[in-house]
């Protein structure tokens, strides 16, 4: 009797969790699309399907992201940091040290650590020349639970490389938070194999799904869009 009430009860469960998850997809959708019209809207993210970027690396790009310019902003700002806090309160109950990437990810990993009363380092590119020749700034204990903050991932190389350096210091990196991701196969292949989970506040398709619905670019030029990023270091702009 009492294995069939157990029965009854996890058959009663199961459309729960499935509303639970269905309410939370919802709800991050929804905050991909915010953010996606707050970082257009400050001109954080910018698309120019017809007159492309260079990136550092050479890559041709429709999309240029600097969300470094959200700090100028104060609402929005604010915005994102509450909503990275929210992120990690959410998935990442256990860390006990927040890690920001140098050094785009420093302001706001350190405004997230505070907003959680966490303790704050962040993780050079690479190792001071001079002093101490630090890699990781700021005081991290081994053993530490660390959630790394991150402002845009890419190919998600130099953003494993501060995991990396994190794990070398005998600590657990249990997730990286990150503003905005470009989605790139690439990446995620990368971030699965180093089998550390991800989570972004918005993407490129929440950026592509707001800048159509207000005007920003056209149906015509999506599959331009596209296209760029399924093999990013070839797009040819004039193919």
């Amino acid at each position: 009797m009492t294995n069939l009430k157990s029965h009854s009860f996890s058959l009663f469960l199961l459309p729960v969790r499935r509303n639970r998850i269905i309410i939370l997809q919802k709800m991050m959708k929804k905050i991909e699309q915010l953010v996606a019209e707050k970082l257009l809207k400050i001109k954080a993210v910018k698309l120019q399907p017809a007159n492309p970027f260079t990136w550092a690396s050479g890559w041709k790009s429709p999309i240029y992201c600097d969300n470094r310019k959200t700090l100028s902003y104060p609402s929005i700002r604010n915005f994102i940091k509450l909503e990275l806090a929210h992120v990690i309160s959410k998935q990442y109950e256990e860390a006990n040290a927040i890690a920001g990437v140098a050094t785009a990810a420093i302001a706001q990993g350190a405004l997230v650590a505070d907003m959680l009363c966490l303790p704050f380092v962040y993780v050079r590119s690479a190792p001071k020349d001079h002093g101490l020749e630090n890699l990781i700034e700021g005081e991290l204990k081994p053993g530490c639970k660390v959630v790394v903050i991150e402002d845009l991932i890419s190919t998600g190389g130099s953003s494993l490389k501060a995991v990396e350096a994190i794990r070398n210091f005998g600590c657990e990196v249990i997730g990286m938070v990150a503003v905005f991701s470009h989605g790139f196969p690439i990446a995620e292949q990368a971030f699965q194999k180093a089998n550390v989970p991800l989570t972004t506040l918005s993407n490129y398709n929440a950026v592509i799904e707001v800048a159509l619905k207000t005007n920003y670019i056209d149906e015509s030029e999506i599959e331009v869009l596209q296209e760029w990023r399924k093999d990013p270091a070839n797009w040819d702009p004039l193919a």
